[in-house]
């Protein structure tokens, strides 16, 4: 399953970390804007070229010591189809310099429209007989609050093409409370709800790892939740989003592991790509600085969790 795949490259790595790749203009230093606008202008083509020769400067510097990265997909779509060019851009070099890749989509819908998203980001698309790759993603962050019609079509591509999803479950932002704690007629919550399904959709999906391929996400941000959720989800491997810039550590996202040190992959987003601003470095080293971090962030969480694969 893909996340045998996924925990594969974090033992060896001995790195539980997944770079989140959420470009703005604002964060690409000014030579490689001005040498893609010169190129193409001040346009969505020269804005999404930055994007893409930014992203591989990161993928190069982290490709060593960072088994994954999560481009969020929404910093793309914003360029227009040249932004989401720059995505499967992105996409393809990372996974050519041999790193997992998790698209965030956070998709949602059911039937023939989930099974169209589902191909486009994890499986095939057929073209005058010929199967394709769209994106060609390994994961696909999902919101599964239409219930398993929204799913189904996802598990399926999974199995077949040996993929990997993430639920959200309890999410990181301040206000996922005000539904996902919410006490259900059994007096359990929403988010622990969901994580139960999440376990039951990914049962025929488990690999040798004893992860399945329907992961979830628990955000950093409550430790106590993602230790909740740890222990009742044996199966399920965790996304865990707000390290960093959004508040969570590492004695916080610590729970999410399991007894090997396996069971989760931590991102971070800015905290890496805008290391330099925070190293006392030039905007030019920003691929050097945001390796830095990686390995302070690596290093941060070995020493809350120990050694990976035991």
């Amino acid at each position: 399953m893909a996340f045998d795949r996924l925990i594969e490259k974090i033992i060896a790595m001995q790195n539980p970390t997944v770079a989140g790749l959420d470009p703005k203009l604002d964060y690409v230093p000014a030579s490689i804007k001005e040498a893609c606008f010169a190129k193409y202008g001040k346009t969505l083509d020269g804005a999404a070229a930055a994007l893409f020769e930014f992203n591989k400067a990161l993928i190069d510097a982290l490709c060593d010591v960072v088994p994954a990265i999560k481009p969020q997909a929404a910093y793309y779509e914003m360029y227009g189809w040249q932004g989401v060019k720059a995505l499967c851009d992105t996409i393809a070099y990372a996974r050519k310099k041999g790193m997992f890749v998790i698209t965030d989509g956070k998709r949602n819908d059911i039937g023939t429209t989930m099974e169209a998203y589902a191909t486009a980001h994890l499986g095939e698309t057929e073209v005058l007989g010929q199967d394709i790759e769209a994106f060609g993603a390994d994961a696909l962050t999902v919101n599964g609050y239409l219930g398993t019609d929204g799913i189904k079509p996802l598990a399926d591509i999974c199995k077949e093409k040996d993929k990997g999803i993430f639920v959200l479950v309890k999410t990181s932002n301040p206000s996922s409370g005000e539904l996902q704690d919410m006490k259900l007629e059994t007096n359990e919550s929403v988010y622990e709800h969901m994580g139960r399904m999440c376990e039951a959709w990914g049962e025929e999906l488990v690999g040798e790892s004893g992860y399945s391929a329907v992961g979830a996400v628990v955000g950093a941000t409550y430790p106590e939740q993602l230790k909740e959720m740890r222990a009742k989800l044996p199966h399920t491997f965790f996304l865990v989003p707000g390290y960093g810039a959004q508040g969570g550590g590492a004695e916080d996202v610590k729970f999410a592991f399991d007894k090997n040190g396996i069971g989760a992959i931590i991102n971070s987003s800015r905290g890496i790509m805008c290391a330099w601003k925070k190293q006392g470095l030039t905007e030019e080293d920003f691929a050097q600085a945001a390796k830095n971090e990686a390995v302070r962030m690596r290093d941060e969480l070995l020493g809350a969790i120990g050694r990976i694969g035991g």
